[in-house]
């Protein structure tokens, strides 16, 4: 990843941005992907989600699209890279782990 900036003054901010963003999500990718290895494949089911190897494929192409689309103009695909783990992160996970748990609530 380049973390040199040559365009216009006015987009240095933008360029800096997009880069925290995108430092963030790195580890946020790999922890959403483990995290969806590690449940039962039944758990997604009960709690209306798609199944386990959607999340795992959504889960991992956010991942890959993370690593290797880092800088330029094809940023918007990490981005959609990185929806997709969000997505997964605080909607799925929650509601995944509270059925595992037990939770009655």
């Amino acid at each position: 990843m380049e973390l040199s900036f040559s365009g216009p003054p006015e987009l240095l901010l933008q360029f800096w941005i997009l880069k925290v963003i995108w430092l963030a999500g790195l580890p946020l990718g790999l922890y959403a992907f483990v995290h969806a290895l590690l449940q039962r494949a039944d758990a997604f089911t009960a709690v209306g989600k798609l199944s386990k190897p959607a999340w795992l494929g959504i889960t991992g192409a956010g991942l890959v699209m993370l690593a290797v689309f880092t800088s330029g103009p094809i940023t918007i695909i990490w981005l959609a890279g990185l929806v997709g783990v969000l997505v997964y992160l605080l909607d799925v996970r929650p509601k995944v782990t509270d059925v595992q748990r037990g939770s009655s609530w």
